[in-house]
């Protein structure tokens, strides 16, 4: 506790580090403001929590979890009908397009490779790219909104404006857009000015937000119960803190892979030889290199399905739609682990090109040993690198689907939530991150305050 406290002193005494939070906590408050401020055209006084009111009016528990699940990515903005009801998602909905479209388009694939010129257009494209798909989503919002959570004909007191009129869907279009135009450029500007992936941090923020109300209704359910509600609480509480560990474990594992770099050099006196110096150093591959985008990928799978089936009205049809709108059940979890399992090869086959890195290794005399450069070097990482995903995988599957198969040991939905899925993944990859930039600077720090404390010494003669 005491070297915490020390290591928190050494971090506010930084000035540029304690800047740096200060405009992260200041654009985050910016945030978490604009997600309790409505749309306009809705009040949202009559009605409150959209998801609550959603069940009370015999919305079924398999829906409202789904629809729960895209609110906790946005810290509730989804469920309030708010301004930022889009969140970040579909920048980041953008991002994987623009990913995917950089493996067939050679324009993209020219771009990743210009480096910091390159990587400004892509950005530039991912923007536009985030406008097009907020236009597509943000009807499709209000269209949730008018139709399955607030009926205009049920409850024509919390619009002020008719939901089917131009005049209530133009504008609401357009603010909803701005909205998250609004997170995308706080999301950019945390990057730049602050510290973390901005992005990430937004989600992470949105994601915590309902940590502490999840678990005082988890704890007051369970306090309800007696003596044993006490002993249960404690029981998750530890249960929780294991599987953070398990998730921070797959973050971080690594398998190192030796390599030795060969110069030559020219020894002097005598005849000239060629002298062998080595270094010796690694290549980290991780057990997941995939990070949390195959969960995201598949998610956004899962969710074609019921939309598909709820075109027919056959029986056929509403079966599966049922099936698949009911996130904790088991051939719903079944597809999402198959889909995670398989997009955690594809995605890692994407970001870890090792073709590439052996050709680097080449050309800058680097070998591993007991291993011929080129094309037998790229082999050998493919295959180490398949041996690491197919664990990594089926982690990183059953950490997506924990949050089901804690509610059927009796934990309450929201609290389960925090168990696994995207949600574990994304704290503790975005906490491991910033950590990671708060050492560095402070690393940085203490080389500099023995490069400014250290004496010169006067050259001997």
């Amino acid at each position: 506790m005491k070297g915490f406290i020390q290591t928190l002193k050494n971090i506010w005494s930084l000035q540029e580090l304690r800047d740096k939070i200060l405009v992260t906590l200041s654009l985050i408050l910016v945030y978490r403001f604009a997600s309790y401020v409505s749309l306009p055209a809705i009040n949202m006084a009559e009605v409150g929590d959209l998801l609550d009111h959603f069940q009370k009016q015999g919305g079924g528990k398999a829906a409202a979890g789904l629809l729960g699940l895209l609110s906790s990515f946005t810290g509730g903005a989804f469920s309030h009908a708010s301004i930022m009801a889009l969140g970040i998602m579909p920048y980041i909905s953008a991002s994987i397009i623009v990913q995917l479209m950089g493996l067939a388009i050679p324009y993209l694939q020219k771009l990743q490779k210009d480096g910091e010129s390159g990587r400004k257009t892509i950005n530039q494209i991912t923007r536009w790219l985030t406008i097009i798909v907020c236009l597509v989503q943000a009807p499709f919002y209000l269209g949730t909104i008018t139709q399955a959570f607030l009926p205009y004909e049920q409850f024509r007191s919390a619009y002020y404006i008719d939901p089917q009129s131009i005049a209530f869907y133009v504008p609401s279009v357009v603010i909803l857009v701005a909205g998250s135009i609004f997170a995308m450029w706080l999301g950019e500007k945390i990057t730049d000015k602050g510290i973390g992936n901005g992005i990430s941090i937004l989600i992470m923020v949105g994601i915590l937000s309902r940590l502490p109300s999840s678990f005082i209704q988890e704890f007051t359910t369970q306090t309800g119960n007696g003596g044993l509600g006490s002993i249960m609480i404690l029981i998750e509480v530890l249960f929780w803190l294991v599987v953070i560990l398990l998730a921070i474990v797959i973050s971080v594992a690594v398998r190192k892979i030796p390599i030795q770099y060969v110069s030559r050099a020219h020894a002097t006196g005598g005849a000239n030889r060629n002298l062998l110096q080595g270094a010796r150093q690694w290549i980290p591959l991780k057990l997941n290199a995939a990070g949390v985008m195959p969960i995201i990928f598949a998610q956004a799978i899962m969710f074609i399905p019921p939309f598909l089936a709820n075109l027919s009205k056959s029986d056929t049809s509403q079966s599966i739609a049922a099936v698949f709108s009911n996130m904790f059940g088991f051939w719903y979890n079944f597809v999402f682990a198959l889909l995670i399992i398989i997009f955690t090869f594809f995605y890692t086959a994407i970001t870890v090109p090792t073709n590439k890195m052996a050709d680097d290794l080449k050309r800058s005399g680097g070998f591993i040993p007991g291993v011929k450069p080129g094309i037998d070097t790229a082999d050998f990482l493919d295959h180490v690198m398949s041996l690491l995903t197919f664990p990594g995988a089926l982690f990183l599957a059953l950490i997506a689907i924990f949050p089901s198969l804690i509610i059927g040991l009796g934990v309450q939905q929201s609290w389960a939530m925090f168990y696994g899925g995207t949600s574990l993944i994304i704290m503790v990859g975005v906490v491991i991150d910033t950590i990671q930039q708060v050492n560095s600077y402070l690393l940085n720090q203490h080389y500099d305050g023995l490069m400014k404390s250290g004496k010169n010494r006067k050259a001997v003669a």
